[in-house]
């Protein structure tokens, strides 16, 4: 535990405490001696034939100083900062007649630069991920101390109750704009409970080879569902959910938690969070502060009275206040509304993004366990991140991803029809369907070797040949189709579009599925492949959903094909292939890409 957790902090900075071994290479915890403290037993030692009298066996010699032996062929290494430290590593004896090695500048022997290097990487690899989460992974120099500095809050069930290592991640990251913390008063708005002001659905990838960050607008009109809400009592409470009203009255309004947000995601995408974090403005604040500084790019002047950012165009670095006012500006940039602000916030999170995965970060202890102070104080998560080593497996998961693979993107919309003056906005219909469900089947958003080796596969290939060839015309095709997962009533719907809309007049309803399937399937035998192609066609059906089998009998005693509707069924006349590249008018960018503001 370092001086902190022992309530011996005063002024000193955690990054002093921590002290390279010159034996190991490794970086060990110092503790500032407060008072007299049980030398940690070293190894016995013969004692020198001038110091053997009085002393006893196998004890450190009269005279010598607290948790310091000097052996006769050996001399003090007194000019080493780690010797202070009971129980010390001993230093390697030299032989005699060799010269001393001189001490350094610093007055520690110097370090191969392949070996600390190597050692920093072991402490440092794979922690620095995403934003704050990236910041946790990095808490374990000094896991008790950072426990004490998390909060955390109940999940209230709206979670799928934690991340997995085996499966892909979704996080969700809230940024509320509650005044709270030194400075933040003068922002105006002191009262708020707060509002879920920025808000990111980070999802990352299986494999984590990818990870796409979606940004939800807070003036999206969205429907907010009921949310039972763990009052600070333990009791629950069901808070009411309201309909067509802003996203970012999910959190705080009504005495909503984060878990509402959560809720109003999954509602609004049909992706469930593994977790969630939240942050106010002093995270932007003391995170930039502890990586000395973020840069960023403007493409032209701007004087924000509203935010106070006062800049020149071309490069900064901006840190505290000053990125704090970066990412809250919006008049000045764009077309002055929030969907410009979602961009800004992007490309800072994109560059604070690099300077975390930099080496000038990650080879800095001094800048590590800063960072570790600040994001785990900035930090309010859900119960099922509630310690340490449990943001340290998460920061180890999301630190395997490569920046250039991180794509930004936000949630397609358009005006919001019913306002004269626009001032909020509502889904894109035709691609924000797409986006949410790319994100469900975990496609990359750029481009990843193993995704499109994955196609080459044999078995996507034979999938992929169930589709050419010949096609028999709609009024040929005989189904029976059957709901095997998907919602009430999905049968009858899918028969009435196929027969009405489609031609598909020789179907029927056949009832419930056996068995619950999560995708929809379509079994024929060999002789109907010309029916199923145009099945296929019709309902878009991907080539791994064709089953060539055996076929059924249907009323009339005829074979017939069968269509079982799986848990994937989004509704009649809803393809089910799966997207594999947005649309072109869906905005995106990259983590590894320097962009400026205008």
């Amino acid at each position: 535990m370092d001086a902190q957790g022992r309530g011996r902090a005063d002024d000193i900075d955690p990054a002093d405490q921590w002290v390279l071994n010159p034996r190991t290479g490794e970086y060990e915890l110092r503790l500032t001696p407060s008072a007299p403290q049980s030398a940690v037993p070293g190894p016995r030692r013969v004692a020198s034939r001038a110091g053997a009298a009085g002393a006893p066996a196998g004890g450190p010699p009269q005279g010598a100083a607290r948790g310091r032996t000097t052996a006769p062929d050996r001399e003090s290494d007194s000019d080493d900062d780690y010797d202070d430290a009971p129980g010390r590593v001993p230093a390697p004896r030299r032989r005699r007649g060799v010269p001393e090695e001189p001490p350094n500048r610093r007055g520690r022997r110097p370090v191969k630069k392949k070996s600390r290097a190597k050692k920093i990487l072991l402490w440092t690899g794979g922690t620095m991920a995403f934003l704050l989460v990236g910041t946790a992974g990095a808490a374990y120099l000094y896991l008790q101390h950072l426990n004490d500095n998390i909060t955390s809050v109940s999940d209230d069930g709206a979670s799928t109750g934690g991340f997995s290592t085996d499966k892909a991640i979704n996080i969700l990251l809230i940024g509320t704009d509650k005044r709270t913390g030194s400075g933040n008063k003068g922002y105006g708005d002191a009262n708020s409970v707060g509002h879920a002001d920025t808000t990111i659905l980070l999802h990352v990838s299986k494999d984590r080879t990818n990870a796409t960050a979606l940004s939800i607008p807070r003036d999206l009109i969205v429907d907010v569902p009921d949310c039972p809400t763990t009052q600070e009592d333990g009791s629950t409470k069901v808070i009411k959910g309201t309909q067509g009203v802003r996203f970012n009255t999910s959190l705080g309004q009504e005495e909503r938690t984060p878990s509402c947000t959560v809720r109003t995601v999954t509602e609004l995408t049909g992706i469930q969070a593994d977790n969630f974090m939240v942050a106010d403005f002093n995270a932007v604040k003391t995170l930039t502060s502890a990586v000395g500084g973020v840069e960023v790019c403007l493409g032209k002047d701007i004087d924000d009275p509203d935010s106070h950012l006062k800049l020149s165009k071309g490069t900064h670095t901006v840190e505290g206040e000053e990125a704090l006012a970066f990412v809250r500006t919006r008049h000045s940039v764009g077309f002055g509304g929030d969907l410009s602000r979602i961009e800004i916030q992007q490309q800072f999170l994109s560059a604070l993004m690099r300077k975390l995965k930099s080496n000038d970060t990650l080879s800095s202890p001094t800048k590590m366990i800063k960072l570790a102070e600040a994001g785990t104080k900035a930090l309010t998560v859900d119960s099922q991140l509630d310690s340490i080593d449990k943001l340290k497996d998460l920061g180890l998961e999301l630190g395997k991803l490569n920046v250039k693979n991180l794509t930004f993107t936000t949630v397609p919309v358009v005006d919001n029809p019913a306002e004269q003056v626009k001032a909020t906005v509502v889904l894109n219909e035709s691609t924000a369907p797409t986006v949410f469900q790319m994100i469900k089947d975990d496609v990359s958003f750029t481009e990843v070797k193993q995704k499109a080796k994955a196609s080459k596969d044999a078995a996507a290939a034979a999938a992929a040949a169930r589709l050419k060839g010949t096609k028999s015309a709609a009024s040929e095709v005989r189904v029976q189709v059957m709901n095997g997962g998907a919602p009430a009533g999905s049968a009858q719907e899918t028969l009435n579009w196929l027969q009405i809309d489609e031609g598909v007049t020789k179907s029927e309803n056949a009832g419930n599925a056996p068995e619950t399937l999560s995708r929809t399937t379509l079994e024929y035998d060999p002789d109907q492949a010309d029916q199923a192609r145009r099945l296929a066609e019709i309902m878009g059906l991907p080539g791994t959903a064709l089953k060539p089998g055996e076929s059924v009998r249907n009323a009339q005693g005829l074979p017939t094909m069968t269509l079982t509707l799986g848990k994937d069924f989004k509704g009649a006349g809803v393809p089910l292939t799966a997207a594999t590249k947005l649309p072109d008018s869906v905005q995106k960018s990259t983590a590894d890409k320097v962009q400026c503001a205008k």
